[in-house]
Parts: structure tokens; sequence; C-alpha cells
């Protein structure tokens, strides 16, 4: 069996990325998320162990030590971190696997021989919009969104190294051009577009 593929996906906070992983996953076959661990308190409809496993700042630093991240990062004060042997199990099986990660995480992964990922960076059409999404949201007070926008302009500077930029101004567009992305992987890796492997060729 063929070993599965892992999308890593970044994006400043407001990009719509969350949105777009969430169609992607409903509608392609063969895909699954890979559920962080983190230490930032949930929002508003937010379920553990379904948008992420939420945990303390002493259970995290203690997982980490202990090496059960393939990646973590901090960000806006709040720990992220992505279970090894979660990934590995689903690759393993085929499966392919979609990481919602920040570019700190991203980093880490890129510079790690034992797995090959494909790197993907949403993005928001103009500063503009991105603030106007941000303060649309009333979930965060002006400094944190003073504080996201700043980051937002760092991280967009990382974009140049991903395998791929996805422009989400308008979803529908967005989200067929992910679709079209992660088809095209799979058949570089020689499986169909839906995932399935190639079958045997016999004469």
């Amino acid at each position: 069996m063929s070993q599965g593929c892992l999308f890593v996906v970044s994006a400043p906070s407001g990009a719509g990325k969350t949105t777009l992983l969430k169609r992607i996953l409903a509608a392609t076959p063969r895909i699954g998320f890979s559920v962080s661990h983190t230490t930032r308190q949930p929002r508003r409809g937010e379920r553990d162990g379904v948008d992420y496993h939420f945990v303390d700042r002493a259970d995290f630093l203690r997982r980490r030590e202990h090496g059960d991240f393939l990646e973590w990062a901090e960000v806006h004060g709040n720990f992220y971190g992505t279970s090894r042997q979660a990934v590995n199990r689903v690759l393993e099986q085929g499966g392919d696997v979609v990481l919602d990660i920040d570019v700190q995480g991203a980093r880490q992964l890129k510079g790690l021989a034992d797995i090959d990922p494909v790197f993907l960076f949403i993005a928001p059409p103009s500063a503009h919009v991105l603030e106007q999404r941000l303060r649309g949201r009333n979930t965060d007070d002006p400094q944190v969104i003073a504080l996201r926008l700043e980051n937002a302009r760092r991280e967009m500077v990382e974009a140049e190294w991903y395998d791929y930029l996805v422009v989400n101004d308008v979803l529908a567009q967005a989200e067929a051009l992910l679709k079209a992305i992660i088809s095209a992987e799979r058949c570089r890796r020689r499986r169909l577009p839906d995932g399935t492997p190639l079958p045997p060729y016999r004469a």
C-alpha cells in the first residue's frame, strides 16, 4: 500500500482557512484532519477532540518533552502541537492528512527527512480585506486584532517558500483550486485523483 500524503496548510488569522478546510474535508474522499493539541481556551462552539485537543500548559509541556509532537509552536501566547503518532498511523495506512498549522510549525516539518509534506499557504486578497474579516468576527479586542495584523504581515513573507499559494477571495474558487492541488499531488504519487492506489498492472 502506498503511503498517504501530508498536506500542511498555513494562513494568517482571518484568511478564511478554517472555513475553506471544512468544505474541503466534507467534499474530498480519503482525507482526514489532524486535530492539534493546544493550551488556548476554546472559542464559542468549539469542541474538545473535534476542533482541538484542549490541554493545560503542564500537560502540553510534558508531551513535548516526551517527543509526542511532530511539530509545535507558540502563537499569541498559546502552545499548539501535532501528534506524531496520530499522523503517522493514518499515513502508513495510505490515508491523506491535512495539518492546519502556523508557519513556525511548518518550518519544523520542512526540515524533517522522514516525511515529504506538501505545503500550502492560504492568503487573503489584501491586508484591507483581512482587517475587515478580523473585525467582523467580533471575538477579539482591538489590541488582539492589531497583533494579528502584525503577525499576518510577517507570515505573508513566509508564503514564498510554500509549494502552493491559494488566495481566498471568492470561497468557491479557492475551494476548487485547493481540490485541484490535492488531486494533482495524488496523481504525482501514482494514485488516482480520489486517493485510491493505482491497481496492479497485469499483462
